[in-house]
């Protein structure tokens, strides 16, 4: 009796797999057991693995994106002339067994070379240095709040309740009196006198708040914790420079970002951590092209920092469609249908930086005191579902519109799209009227006898 045998076509006839591992990495380019070979992950193995592949007449390569230790391994790769493509793990899981590297790379070149692999979204150059000046800034601005809430805490071992009397023990008013304090001055009406004069409370009653009890073992991490803070602000700093110069070496090489201006927003608040001496609002402006994203309720200069860094304009531009895009950040419920029923549609798990950015912006719009569409949306989907559920879907959104006006070259209109069911029933009403008054040719004294 024969067998019948199901057998898939071979789309990538010259094909590789590689297993990418912490200390070697484990190649296939067939799935024979001398097709098999190991490789550390020194830049002098890195090269041979290259050479081999050229010797093996490899043109395209597959490889997942484990951590980080890819990065070095596709950068050598993409520079010898192979096509790869970097695979998401989930999309390259082996069926339950025994598993091994060498299986993984062999199920790896297996699943490549019938086409069953897509690759992962991957920035430019430029914006991927931009992305790690951006996310090294973000990692510092967690270290100095960590520092600023240790801060907070010696004074409070000091009796110095200074988090009582002002909002922010490193503003203006806070930073000043710490110093003093670290140097050794205990009178705590020469430590209000230090308070600035936008401070709410009076000298009185910050000088109530500042009486210590000489703790020296306090007092001493207090100074070390300053010390820290003070260095981390610097170093933010640093990192606000270069984020400046890529920003202008980005714009000054394209004549069509750099006509484009942009006056002012003073309605837009400028948080402290904001990078300084920066004009991200004509930054961006030029960056776009002339698209403004600022205009957008909710959306703050970090939120477009957050864009420009983690995709880009030319990334944002890779995406077919904006519910691409939106279904790339995780915003998008995955439904699973089974017969004609929905089993599950929750939003997949998982959290890029951008996703988080455009979900505080949502938060924000769910905060705003006036009416606009977006801020009608996100209550509607408070009302029915929930403040959770209302911030993905707001951020969905956002990230749709952002899509359209980025790639569509196209100015922020409030969409119709967004009005509660009742106002577009009656909106639909009323441009069917006007369609049929315009068929039949209607006059106002044909109007005004038929509702007499």
């Amino acid at each position: 009796m024969n067998e019948n045998k199901i057998s898939m076509e071979i789309v990538n006839s010259n094909a590789a797999g590689i297993d990418i591992g912490s200390r070697s990495h484990w190649v296939a380019v067939g799935q024979k057991e001398e097709d098999i070979k190991e490789f550390g992950v020194f830049n002098e193995d890195l090269k041979n693995l290259s050479n081999w592949l050229k010797e093996k007449n490899i043109q395209t390569v597959a490889m997942e994106s484990t951590g980080t230790y890819w990065q070095t391994l596709y950068a050598i790769l993409l520079a010898d002339g192979f096509q790869v493509i970097l695979c998401n793990g989930k999309f390259t899981k082996n069926i339950k067994g025994r598993k091994t590297d060498v299986q993984d790379c062999q199920w790896i070149q297996k699943l490549h070379s019938i086409g069953l692999l897509t690759g992962s979204f991957l920035p430019d150059e430029t914006t991927e240095k931009l992305r790690t000046y951006c996310r090294h800034r973000a990692n510092l601005l967690d270290s100095a709040a960590s520092t600023s809430k240790k801060m907070q805490k010696y004074l409070r071992l000091l009796n110095l309740r200074l988090d009582v009397v002002v909002n922010d023990i490193c503003g203006l008013t806070g930073l000043l009196i710490i110093h003093a304090i670290c140097n050794g001055e205990t009178d705590a009406l020469k430590l209000a006198e230090l308070r600035h004069g936008n401070c709410r409370k009076t000298e009185k009653e910050i000088a109530k708040a500042l009486h210590t009890n000489g703790r020296e073992d306090y007092l001493f991490a207090l100074n070390q914790e300053l010390e820290m803070y003070e260095v981390l602000q610097s170093k933010i700093s640093q990192c606000d420079v270069e984020i400046e110069k890529i920003l202008n070496t980005t714009i000054d090489q394209d004549n069509n970002k750099k006509e484009h201006h942009i006056e002012p927003k003073k309605h837009k608040k400028i948080n402290k951590n904001t990078p300084k001496n920066i004009d991200l609002n004509l930054m961006a402006y030029q960056y776009f092209e002339g698209v403004d994203l600022l205009a957008i309720e909710g959306v703050s200069y970090s939120t477009v920092l957050s864009i420009m860094s983690e995709v880009g304009l030319e990334g944002i531009k890779k995406f077919p469609t904006a519910k691409h895009f939106a279904s790339w950040l995780r915003l998008t419920p995955n439904n699973k249908i089974s017969g004609g029923k929905i089993l599950s549609n929750r939003i997949p798990k998982g959290s890029n930086r951008l996703k988080i950015a455009l979900r505080n912006a949502a938060n924000a719009i769910g905060n705003l005191k006036d009416s606009t569409p977006l801020s009608d949306f996100f209550k509607r989907i408070n009302f029915r579902k929930g403040r959770v559920s209302a911030i993905s879907a707001t951020a969905r959104k956002l990230a749709m519109i952002i899509r359209n006006m980025v790639v569509k070259n196209q100015s922020y209109v409030n969409p119709e799209g967004y009005l509660f069911l009742d106002e577009k029933r009656k909106l639909g009403l009323v441009k069917r009227i006007q369609k049929q008054i315009t068929k039949f040719g209607l006059t106002n004294e044909d109007i005004s006898f038929a509702t007499s």
